[in-house]
């Protein structure tokens, strides 16, 4: 179901809830009075139907097992009131009191501990959610921002759910929101980046809920979001990769994607490129590829603004990227083409 045909079927059920309560007038209730009840209770079912559908199957079975235990120790409790000399009226209000009551704690401690749930040796039906959230991947702020990831996702070699935490996306505000220029664009990059993944049939981005105040740096929180998903982070962020990859946390680098997919340039092949600028050493050129590979050339520093045919001499690969090193041979060139 799209989002706009979710939206039309909340605005239908509230209509109807407004419409029922309009003609049933309950408690013989004024109109007015009817309709901001009918109003409040289809607004307040449409809430819960949210909150709902974000939380996890763990938490729902939790929350129905509590809530259930919970209402039977209030009824259990109000069969045994009903055998005692209290008045009807105060008994029937301690009863329909401990009925709330125990049935609100219920439900609280039971979502609560529905996390320690093991699904999967329940059965395979749900297994499903588990291999779903295994999946998921998990975005922090450097990620979006740099937004090679919306790239990557209209490829369609990223798979399951993209997990956009809410303790990122307040970061993401707060950078936008900078006094300082550079770091509002780069905010408003990434609002930006967010606003056209979500549009993208081919994946799908989910806001977590989930905080852990007790943690208060975004890293960490990352990790034991990812922890708690069981999912990968990421990132193209040096540190949150080597702190996640030390707490055996899953990490997917764009950089280091990037690395991979650089054509592959094997010493004695000849290629075209356009000497940009001189070299540090003497008689050098330097080039650089439509991927930012630097190209370091031999005996080409005559030869800058002028795009040349170059034997590679070596590969040399760093952790900040590749380099290619190639020699420029004037008597066996082929052709010297001005830019």
């Amino acid at each position: 179901m799209t989002r706009w045909e979710t939206a039309v079927f909340r605005i239908l059920f509230i209509v109807s809830l407004i419409a029922a309560a309009y003609y049933f007038r309950p408690f013989h209730s004024s109109l007015l009075i009817s309709i901001l009840l009918g109003a409040a209770l289809g607004v307040a079912f449409v809430f819960i139907e949210v909150r709902l559908r974000k939380a996890s199957l763990k938490r729902l079975i939790g929350a129905v097992v509590g809530g259930t235990l919970g209402i039977l120790g209030a009824l259990l409790i109000s069969h045994l009131l009903s055998l005692t000399a209290i008045e009807k009226i105060s008994a029937s209000y301690v009863q329909l009191t401990l009925l709330f009551f125990m049935g609100y704690i219920g439900l609280v401690v039971g979502a609560t501990k529905g996390d320690l749930l093991n699904l999967g040796a329940m059965g395979g039906i749900f297994t499903a959610e588990r291999q779903a959230r295994k999946s998921s991947k998990i975005l922090d702020t450097s990620v979006i921002i740099d937004g090679r990831i919306a790239d990557v996702c209209e490829t369609g070699f990223i798979e399951g759910a993209l997990i956009l935490p809410q303790f990122v996306l307040r970061e993401l505000q707060q950078v936008a929101d900078s006094s300082d220029p550079l770091k509002r664009n780069r905010g408003r990059r990434g609002l930006d980046i967010l606003q056209r993944m979500q549009k993208m049939t081919t994946i799908q981005v989910q806001i977590a809920e989930e905080d852990f105040p007790q943690t208060h740096e975004v890293d960490m929180k990352l990790i034991e979001l990812a922890r708690a998903y069981e999912g990968k982070i990421v990132t193209n962020d040096f540190n949150l990769n080597k702190v996640a990859q030390l707490q055996r946390v899953p990490v997917l680098n764009i950089n280091e994607l990037a690395n991979a997919l650089r054509p592959v340039v094997l010493p004695g092949e000849i290629m075209r490129v356009f000497i940009l600028k001189e070299g540090k050493e003497f008689n050098q050129g330097v080039a650089y590829l439509d991927d930012g590979t630097m190209v370091v050339v031999d005996n080409a520093k005559k030869m800058i603004s002028k795009t040349i045919d170059i034997a590679v001499t070596s590969v040399l690969q760093t952790t900040a990227g590749k380099m290619i090193f190639g020699k420029y041979d004037e008597k066996q060139r082929v052709e010297v083409v001005q830019r």
